[in-house]
C-alpha cells in the first residue's frame, strides 16, 4: 500500500530546532511544568503577534476557558459563539455553566456573520461575552465584529486556534478582541504535540494573564503552605512541549508559505472543474491557509471526493458540522441568516493540506480528484 497522505500532521523543523530546547529541558532537569521554555515560548509567541502578554496552557480548549472566565463568564451568562466551529470553541461555555447562543456564517468569510451577531444582540442584548473563529486560517471580517461588540460594550474573545499567523492588514488575529486563543494541537500549523497559548492586548493586559496563569496552576496562593482560594486548573503546559513550540516558531513562516502554496496548487489544478468553489481568501488578509477547503455544487459529492481519496490511503474530512446541528446543543438558541454553516457543512471538503506533500503527491490527489469529473 501506497504511503498514507495526512489532512495536516505534525512537522518537525529538519533543523532539529525542536530537540535543541527539548534537550536543553532534559539536561537541565527542567521537564515539568514551568521552566524556561514555557516562559521564552510566551515572550516569543507575544513578540510574533504582538501581544502585550501570553500563558502558555495544556491546550487551546483550556485556554479558551481561562479566557471566559478571566471577562467574567458564569452560571447563566450568555455567549455568542459562530456555530460552524469545532466542539472545542463551544464547550468551555458549558464548563463555566453559561449558555451558549450560536451564531450563523457570512458567505464572504465562512466565519461569524455581522449581520447574524447584529439580530443576536438585538434578541439578547445582556450578552456577556463574543466569541469569535477565524476558520481554517480565514480572518472573521473583524472590522465589523469589533464595532457592534464596542456598541454593545461586550469583550471578544478570538479562538484563533486554527489562524496563527494569519493577519488583517497586517495585524495578527488573536490580538483584536479582549483575549486571542492560540492551539498548538498536532494538526495545527505549528504543534507542541497538544497545547495552546492565551494573549491580550487589553491595558490590563499583564494582570488579567497573570491571573489566568494563577487559575491554571490550581489557584495556589503564595503561601508556605498549600492554600486555595479559589478554584483552580492543571492547566499549564510542560516545559518539554514548550522547547517544542519554540523550535516550531522558528519554521512558522516556512509553514506559512507552505500552506499557501498547497491552496494555490490546488486551485490552479482544479478552479475549471464545473460546480467546485475553493474557501474565499481575500486581499485585505494574509491567510495561513491552514486546511485548503473546497464547495461543491454539481453533481459531485462531498462524499464522492472522501471515498476517492480514502481508497487511495488519502485523508480528508468534511466541514465542521455546525454546532446547533449537534446533539448536545441543538436545545440552544440558533440566529440564522440564510443557513450558511449549513450549507458550508453539506458541501464541503477539506482536502490533504499537510506541509510535508510534494508536488508528486499534490499531483495524484488532483488527479484523483479531476477523474470523477470525467
Amino acid at each position: 500500500m501506497v504511503e498514507r497522505i495526512f489532512l495536516s500532521s505534525p512537522h518537525m523543523s529538519e533543523e532539529g530546532y525542536e530537540k535543541k530546547f527539548v534537550q536543553e529541558a532534559f539536561d537541565t532537569n527542567w521537564i515539568a511544568p514551568l521552566g524556561e521554555n514555557v516562559n521564552k515560548f510566551e515572550t516569543e509567541l507575544s513578540s510574533i503577534v504582538g501581544s502585550k502578554d501570553a500563558a502558555a496552557l495544556s491546550a487551546g480548549t483550556a485556554s479558551i476557558h481561562l479566557a471566559l472566565k478571566a471577562v467574567g463568564v458564569e452560571e447563566g451568562d450568555i455567549v455568542f459563539c459562530p456555530s460552524l466551529t469545532f466542539s472545542a470553541t463551544a464547550n468551555p461555555i458549558i464548563y463555566q455553566n453559561a449558555i451558549p447562543v450560536f451564531i450563523d456564517s457570512d458567505e464572504h468569510t465562512w466565519n461569524m456573520s455581522p449581520e447574524a451577531l447584529k439580530k443576536a444582540f438585538e434578541k439578547f442584548p445582556n450578552v456577556k461575552a463574543v466569541l469569535v473563529v477565524h476558520l481554517y486560517g480565514l480572518a472573521a471580517n473583524m472590522d465589523e465584529i469589533v464595532s457592534i461588540c464596542k456598541a454593545y460594550n461586550v469583550p471578544i474573545i478570538e479562538d484563533a486556534a486554527e489562524s496563527l499567523g494569519t493577519t488583517i492588514r497586517g495585524k495578527h488575529t488573536g490580538t483584536f478582541g479582549d483575549f486571542g486563543v492560540y492551539s498548538f494541537n498536532g494538526n495545527k500549523i505549528i504543534t507542541t504535540s497538544g497545547g495552546g497559548m492565551v494573549v491580550s492586548n487589553r491595558e490590563d493586559a499583564k494582570e488579567k494573564i497573570a491571573k489566568i496563569r494563577f487559575w491554571a496552576t490550581q489557584s495556589r496562593e503564595p503561601a508556605r503552605h498549600y492554600e486555595h482560594k479559589e478554584i483552580g486548573f492543571n492547566y499549564r503546559m510542560s516545559n518539554v512541549a514548550a522547547g517544542i513550540g519554540r523550535g516550531q516558531l522558528r519554521v512558522l513562516n516556512d509553514r506559512i508559505k507552505k500552506k499557501q502554496y498547497i491552496y494555490n496548487y490546488y486551485k490552479n489544478e482544479l478552479k475549471d472543474l464545473e460546480g467546485l468553489t475553493f474557501m474565499p481568501v481575500h486581499e485585505w488578509e494574509n491567510s495561513n491557509c491552514w486546511l485548503t477547503c473546497i464547495q461543491l455544487s454539481g453533481k459531485i459529492r462531498p462524499i464522492d471526493i472522501i471515498l476517492a481519496l480514502e481508497a487511495e490511503n488519502i485523508e480528508s474530512r468534511p466541514i465542521w458540522k455546525p454546532m446547533h446541528m449537534q446533539p448536545f446543543f441543538e436545545a440552544y438558541d440558533y440566529i440564522d441568516h440564510g443557513s450558511v454553516a449549513e450549507k458550508l457543512f453539506e458541501n464541503g471538503v477539506c482536502l490533504p493540506s499537510d506541509t510535508k506533500m510534494v508536488n508528486d503527491e499534490l499531483e495524484r490527489i488532483c488527479k484523483i480528484i479531476k477523474g470523477l469529473w470525467v
